[in-house]
């Protein structure tokens, strides 16, 4: 696979220090160090492929790493934080990724067979070994960065040939779960979409259990075992990510922020912060700016 490896590498060096679109629809690439790693409230659904470097994905209190060897998948909306390292010969850290999309991986379903034994998801995310054929395909969707005019006619041929690989590996039960309406994996979805969208509210347990049409307790079982957090600490994640960029990007007070994410106290936000992410919001918020220069809005 280093042939594969090397040519994506030359196809992705473009990439700029933020994400960078690559003119086909759902792919991005991005190289180094960028602000989003800290700063992104909610990851989306995606394949993400690593080139050259290597990233650890922490969601709640799981910490996954991975590297050129393997690919990560992530099928439901999640609070998380990256941090990647460059490679071991200092050159920085590339690699591109392909947002899922449900309806995609549905059409693609129904031309498929069903498989002989229904694996059931538990959790909505993990990592896997990279195959050739994998590689292969994602090869051939960066290829049409220098041929935009094939795009229409060829992505569309290529992102099913990726997700078809996906399926086949160990992924291939959460794709299948993402895609189809009245899985666990599904409806615990459709709670996370309430959550993204009040996270500044008050969100009952009770209340969310109701939109997944679930029990409460069965709601709770399988929104820890989607997420690795409870309802709670997932709307918590949420407030405070979204914190941290109105302190950073946005350059908040402390008291503006926890107010506009939902908090009824400056102290206790403080203390829920620095719980999270090791440093108090204003210390944190200094280092980030210090390290990525965001400006002030």
């Amino acid at each position: 696979m280093d042939t594969q490896l090397n040519e994506l590498r030359t196809l992705a060096a473009r990439a700029q220090n933020r994400l960078t679109q690559t003119g086909i629809p759902r792919v991005a690439m991005v190289q180094g160090a960028i602000p989003e790693h800290e700063l992104a409230a909610v990851y989306q659904p995606m394949v993400n492929l690593i080139l050259r470097g290597s990233k650890s994905m922490t969601v709640g209190e799981q910490v996954l790493h991975y590297c050129p060897a393997n690919y990560f998948v992530m099928s439901v909306d999640l609070p998380a934080v990256g941090t990647i390292w460059p490679a071991a010969t200092g050159e920085p850290y590339l690699a591109v990724a392909l947002t899922l999309d449900p309806a995609i991986i549905a059409g693609l379903l129904a031309d498929l067979p069903e498989p002989a034994r229904a694996e059931r998801a538990v959790a909505g995310f993990s990592v896997a070994a990279v195959t050739e054929e994998l590689m292969d395909a994602w090869v051939r969707m960066l290829r049409l960065m220098d041929r935009p005019l094939d795009i229409a006619a060829l992505a569309p041929a290529y992102e099913r040939e990726i997700l078809y690989r996906v399926l086949q590996g160990p992924h291939g039960a959460m794709l299948r779960e993402i895609a189809t309406p009245d899985t666990a994996m599904a409806r615990v979805s459709r709670a996370i979409t309430v959550i993204r969208r009040d996270f500044d509210q008050p969100l009952p347990v009770e209340t969310l259990a109701e939109q997944a049409m679930m029990s409460v307790s069965a709601f709770h079982r399988h929104f820890k075992a989607v997420t690795a957090m409870s309802p709670l600490q997932y709307q918590k994640r949420i407030r405070l990510l979204r914190a941290r960029t109105l302190l950073t990007a946005a350059g908040k007070s402390v008291t503006a922020a926890a107010f506009d994410v939902g908090y009824e106290s400056a102290t206790q936000f403080s203390r829920e912060y620095a719980r999270a992410f090791g440093l108090p919001p204003a210390r944190d918020a200094a280092r980030i700016v210090a390290g990525f220069r965001i400006p002030s809005q």
